[in-house]
């Protein structure tokens, strides 16, 4: 029998049981759409958490006060016997392979000027924060190059902050209040978006040791270092756990670099992409259940059809294709209806939820229907074995 011939054969008996074919075909479907649209949004996610964690640079180690507990977590509020200081990050500059560092110190306050009040977050940085975190001026100037300890009072505004205070003015020069203290500004930063849910451009960037006099604490929330990304992250962290631990006489501090950050954010979307696998399957699951649902009943019902086509010679291998075709083009029909009912499901998600992250992977598509046509072949292997072994005579006689 001709290719072309096998084809019209099996889409033959297809259309002879339409109903019983579509349901099984549905259900092929489903499972095929669950897993494009939650894959979509799991890689959406992923892009999304890397770029948030990654907007800054990539050659970022952070240093946090606290030794971290079995769990990862800071308990700097609890265990911190000695705090990080403005000394501790001057001191870390002159680390071979630190190219430049900056403290962070941060908490909600109310910005003012002639009239207009908001409530905004204060950042409290170095003047070498631009390089670290790779911020762009919009007009004017960063901070100036003066001491940690004793800067000046200046802030650099976020583009929104500025706005809000001096609408289509210029705020260049002019002096705004922020938490009591008056700041003049020498820059308005260019547009950078949100970190994490944090809207870093409706924020004010002053020198930390105000910022430690505003928010009323004896030390650093954190210090972040840019280094010489042809060393391994790993020599810079030791180094600068050494020279830590000599200035506090313990390791009572934190050390993360942007690579171990990235690593516990994969350990955490390779769980959710075990998820996402884990309910597609359940789904495509029932949808092979249904193809040897619907393929041991075709045989049951077609004994004769089976035994007239042996009795005229037909090998079992094409009774075996025959039926194995069916269950490959239920599986392919079934993952094509899939892959469109997701991304239509992804399109309506998209439209409703617009910061909803999804990204459409045609790798994705692509294993989706090969999924969908291998669980088909599987689960039709029995039925078509079974009626490749059906004796004709038997089979005739007992029709």
């Amino acid at each position: 029998m001709h290719s072309l011939d096998l084809l019209r054969f099996t889409l033959g008996s297809l259309l002879a049981e339409r109903m019983r074919s579509a349901l099984t075909m549905l259900a092929i479907a489903v499972g095929i759409a669950a897993v494009v649209i939650l894959t979509g949004l799991g890689a959406g996610l992923q892009r999304y958490l890397i770029g948030q964690f990654t907007q800054f640079g990539t050659h970022i180690i952070a240093v946090v006060p606290g030794k971290a507990n079995t769990t990862g977590f800071s308990i700097s509020v609890i265990d911190t016997q000695r705090p990080l200081t403005l000394e501790d990050a001057e001191t870390l500059v002159t680390i071979p392979g630190v190219q430049a560092i900056t403290p962070v110190v941060s908490g909600n306050v109310t910005a003012e000027r002639s009239g207009r009040i908001r409530r905004t977050l204060a950042i409290g940085i170095g003047p070498d924060a631009p390089r670290v975190w790779s911020m762009e001026l919009a007009r004017g100037q960063y901070l100036p190059n003066d001491s940690l300890s004793a800067p000046r009072p200046v802030v650099l505004l976020g583009h929104k902050l500025a706005q809000a205070l001096f609408s289509t003015g210029n705020p260049l020069g002019e002096k705004i209040r922020i938490g009591g203290m008056n700041f003049r500004v020498t820059g308005v930063l260019a547009a950078k978006g949100q970190m994490l849910g944090i809207d870093i451009d409706d924020a004010a960037y002053i020198p930390a040791a105000f910022a430690l006099q505003l928010f009323n604490r004896d030390g650093l929330m954190e210090i972040d270092i840019l280094y010489d990304e042809q060393l391994p992250s790993t020599t810079v962290v030791e180094r600068l756990k050494r020279r830590l631990s000599e200035r506090h006489g313990a390791e009572d501090f934190t050390i993360m670099s942007q690579d171990q950050m990235l690593e516990s954010l994969g350990k955490v979307l390779d769980i959710l992409t075990f998820a996402v696998g884990a309910l597609g399957g359940i789904a495509l699951f029932t949808g092979g259940v249904g193809i040897l649902t619907l393929m041991s009943i075709a045989v049951a019902e077609r004994r004769a059809e089976i035994g007239l086509l042996t009795a005229l010679g037909a090998p079992t291998t094409l009774v075996l294709k025959l039926f194995l075709g069916e269950a490959a083009i239920l599986g392919a029909l079934g993952g094509l209806i899939g892959v469109l009912l997701g991304l239509a499901g992804l399109a309506l998600l998209h439209s409703a939820i617009p910061a909803l992250p999804f990204t459409l992977r045609l790798d994705y598509l692509a294993i989706a229907e090969s999924l969908a046509i291998f669980i088909g072949l599987i689960a039709g292997a029995w039925p078509a074995a079974r009626a490749a072994r059906l004796d004709p005579i038997e089979a005739l006689r007992a029709e």
